[in-house]
């Protein structure tokens, strides 16, 4: 392969990726907080068969976490912190989310429609 060759397939191949990380900065995002054993909203709706990020803070004065069964995510976060969790596309349905320290009452969804 040529040399000429080899940079107009590097440059392709960056071209692409650039696409990528700029599509994904595209995504919606949807802020989601946990304070004293509650998530607000309780719900959240997204459009189906497209990703999408849930932003969430620890609001409360303890370690927990951001867990969902389906699909399978887990994301601990500290007293204070907030994270960005990419969520793949999902089929319509319900998909609880929940907390750890009380997976009874930290409790809430998203609804893909």
């Amino acid at each position: 392969m040529s040399f000429s060759l080899l940079r107009l397939a590097a440059a392709g191949a960056l071209s692409f990726a650039l696409a990528g990380m700029a599509h994904a900065e595209d995504l919606p995002s949807y802020a989601i907080t946990l304070k004293d054993h509650k998530y607000t909203p309780s719900e959240i709706h997204v459009a189906s068969g497209k990703p999408f990020y849930v932003v969430v803070t620890n609001a409360s004065g303890a370690a927990d976490e951001f867990e969902m069964l389906f699909p399978p995510l887990e994301q601990g976060l500290q007293p204070g912190e907030t994270r960005k969790v990419l969520v793949r596309p999902l089929k319509v349905g319900r998909f609880p989310y929940m907390g750890e320290n009380d997976p009874d009452g930290e409790r809430g969804a998203i609804i893909s429609q």
